[in-house]
């Protein structure tokens, strides 16, 4: 049996995260102030998305000096090295996340944060 209304089995969960602070902004808190203390939280996100930004830019830029190679072999390359930036940005991401919550606590006897 369906229920009628989808939006009835959302409202709880939906009340549940906004509770927790982490996810929510705070009224007084601007974009700039949310931004700083979410790359505090997880630095590796920032870091790939610079790295992302850096790497498209500089294939853009070696765009004009390709010589005789195919623009559109030259751009599957580039997405290749962009993604491959943010990627490993992430991995780096959660492996530093898994050892500050699970391995550095049990070594070192420190409670998680």
């Amino acid at each position: 049996m369906m229920c009628r209304n989808h939006i009835d089995l959302l409202v709880p969960l939906e009340r549940s995260m906004s509770s927790d602070n982490q996810w929510s902004a705070d009224k007084d808190e601007g974009q700039l102030a949310r931004l700083m203390r979410k790359s505090r939280d997880s630095p590796f996100v920032p870091t790939g998305v610079a790295g992302f930004v850096a790497v498209l830019s500089f294939g853009l830029y070696k765009l004009k000096y390709r010589k005789d190679q195919k623009i559109s072999l030259h751009l599957i390359h580039m997405r290749i090295a962009a993604q491959g930036f943010a990627v490993g940005a992430v991995t780096l991401g959660v492996l530093y996340s898994m050892y500050k919550d699970y391995i550095r606590p049990q070594f070192f006897n420190m409670s998680k944060k």
